[in-house]
């Protein structure tokens, strides 16, 4: 890999260590628990993007296990919060089958 390259890289990995910093504020002190929720899951976005920036740099495939794991659990997460959000709870042990 060049090195022009690898200077690229280098700068993008620093504006996404901002831009998880802003993301920690926001899920920090967010006015709502949905700003949280949308910070939280923004998060798990930039931190798959900056270990895919790494893999590269590192030239590993490796972490692209981690990357789904990652985007696995920030998709079932950011559902499960928003469904107790709407209804205040998960899982429905008393479901109707007519519903």
């Amino acid at each position: 890999m060049t090195s022009f390259l690898q200077i690229i890289f280098i700068i993008a990995i620093i504006g996404m260590a901002v831009a998880l910093g802003i993301a920690s504020y926001r899920i920090i002190k967010g006015p709502t628990l949905h700003d949280k929720i949308v910070a939280l899951d923004a998060f798990g976005v930039m931190l798959m993007g900056t270990i895919g920036i790494f893999s590269v740099l590192l030239d590993t495939p490796y972490l692209i296990v981690v990357i789904m794991i990652i985007g696995m659990l920030g998709a079932v997460g950011t559902v499960a919060m928003a469904k107790f959000l709407e209804k205040g709870w998960v899982i429905d042990h008393d479901r109707d089958p007519d519903d």
